[in-house]
């Protein structure tokens, strides 16, 4: 099935979306990486953002600045698996219902989206330019100095980004892998 979503994406919508599903959305984005994740998760204060009400971009955009403002030049995914460590514990903490990325996720990511309601959307690599495309504004940056450009905290909002591909699903489905009512 093809669904066009707003974000911040409804649990109830969440949980109609199956592996293999096509998805595009509009809304608020946040680009998280290795060192984001890490950051945010040791956060003991409040985080000057909402992950929450917001998709989960695994993405390490590349910027320019002009007239002052900020603009998207490229901003593909980056290889989701590298986030695993981190994964399972944002989800919870942060109570994220979409990530977007690339490549495969592990088996504490697959138990988090089933146990909190969350989804794994691929989005072809090699696409950073096109992805840009649909970034319609950059709304914030937070961490750009302590991280770097690859690494902060990039606030999108997003018009229609996609085609995404429903890859784990909230009901322990996985495109990467044959799964069934048997496998432990």
């Amino acid at each position: 099935m093809e669904y066009h979503l707003e974000i911040p994406i409804k649990k109830d919508d969440v949980k109609k979306l199956r592996v293999g599903d096509i998805v595009y959305i509009s809304g608020n984005v946040f680009t998280a990486r290795d060192s984001a994740h890490q950051l945010l998760l040791e956060e003991n204060g409040k985080i000057p953002f909402d992950p929450s009400k917001m998709a989960l971009y695994h993405c390490g955009p590349l910027m320019k600045k002009v007239n002052g403002k900020w603009e998207v030049v490229s901003a593909g995914p980056t290889t989701s698996s590298r986030m695993e460590l981190f994964e399972d514990s944002f989800i919870e903490k942060f109570n994220i219902n979409m990530i977007i990325g690339k490549g495969d996720m592990g088996k504490n990511t697959q138990k988090a989206l089933q146990k909190y309601i969350c989804v794994y959307a691929s989005y072809t690599g090699g696409a950073g330019a096109l992805a840009a495309n649909n970034i319609k504004e950059v709304k914030d940056v937070y961490y750009l100095e302590e991280l770097g450009m690859a690494e902060a905290v990039w606030i999108f909002k997003m018009e229609k980004f996609g085609p995404l591909i429903i890859a784990m699903d909230s009901h322990g489905n996985s495109i990467f892998k044959k799964t069934t009512k048997f496998d432990v």
